[in-house]
């Protein structure tokens, strides 16, 4: 039996057991950051496909996620949301004792995944096999150019190691600054369908690196972990993948709209670049997030990131926002 386990993450999206208490039943999730504006697909789930075993090689999802983003389809692989292949890229390439670059506030599944894979965190790139990079950052909402990406990524290459860097919310940001085009072999880019279509529930996460990294993850991934209807909504997802435009767009006018408001309320917000919004509030985070909640409104508690007076909100539509405001106003005083 392991000596050690990690403790379980905490993440934001607890919105169906909020709703299932009878108090807050009609609960908005600002925890959780998807699209607001989603694009349309028009996808009807086939029912006849859950009679068979999904294809574990993913031959055709895979096909058509390299001709989106211009890769081959040998340097991508695909996975349960953005968290199994955080998992399984630690296990192919960290060791016992291996070290992983975490610099923090940021997603807590990385020293999660490191920590499972019997590696372990430091905060400075030398002698790390792994430099874990959020781009934009979560919970910050920091985001970074191109090319300072492209350096960090020097860095790493030059003492071996690799760059894991996490673009899940880069399509609602600035697509400009990513380097999902670019083919290196120290390079592992993640991208999530999760966030920029709005689809939690389906599950679906894909990755690309040069085709050795690729092999390796799918290796120790779990076979059929990608279901049926995820596969097939990726696939239509995928071919309207140009849509993201005016979700990007409408989101930056929202995201304007809501930092000033806050600012309006005393409030000091991190400089933001996606579709979410860290905060600095005057009391403790847990004492506003339950005094929101008994409002109907559900914000991600920042203390798990080591940010004790912090909430995170999502930008959501005009009218949701308002009742964000709304609810601050009267919480806060």
């Amino acid at each position: 039996m392991r000596e050690y386990l990690p403790e379980r993450a905490e993440h934001g999206g607890r919105v169906r057991w909020h709703r299932s208490r009878e108090t807050t039943e009609n609960v908005v999730d600002f925890s959780a950051n998807m699209n607001p504006y989603p694009p349309d697909i028009p996808w009807t789930p086939d029912l006849s496909a859950l009679k068979d075993y999904p294809d574990d090689r993913y031959e055709e999802l895979k096909e058509v996620i390299s001709r989106t983003f211009g890769r081959d389809a040998a340097e991508v692989t695909v996975g349960n949301g953005s968290v199994e292949l955080i998992r399984a890229f630690c296990y192919a390439v960290l060791g016992p004792g291996d070290a992983a670059c975490i610099e923090t506030p940021t997603f807590a599944e990385y020293e999660v995944a490191v920590r499972l894979a019997g590696g372990r965190c430091v905060r400075g790139d030398e002698g790390a096999t792994v430099r874990f990079l959020c781009n934009p950052n979560n919970p910050t909402g920091a985001l970074l150019s191109r090319m300072e990406v492209c350096r960090a990524l020097d860095t790493v290459a030059r003492h071996g190691g690799y760059l894991f860097l996490d673009e899940a919310f880069i399509e609602l940001a600035d697509p400009r600054q990513s380097l999902v085009d670019l083919p290196h072999e120290n390079l592992f880019v993640l991208r999530s369908l999760t966030k920029s279509f709005a689809v939690p529930g389906i599950r679906f996460g894909y990755g690309f690196g040069n085709p050795e990294l690729i092999d390796r993850i799918e290796r120790v991934r779990l076979p059929w972990t990608v279901n049926t209807f995820a596969e097939s909504f990726a696939i239509e997802a995928f071919c309207h993948y140009d849509l993201l435009e005016e979700s990007r767009k409408r989101i930056g006018e929202e995201r304007a709209w809501l930092s000033r408001r806050l600012e309006e309320l005393g409030l000091v917000c991190a400089p933001p670049s996606a579709n979410y919004i860290l905060v600095e509030i005057p009391m403790e985070s847990g004492m506003l997030s339950e005094r929101l909640l008994s409002r109907g409104i559900l914000v991600r508690d920042c203390q798990s990131f080591g940010l004790p007076h912090h909430i995170r909100v999502a930008v959501r539509t005009r009218e949701e926002n308002r009742q964000l405001i709304e609810a601050l106003e009267a919480c806060l005083h």
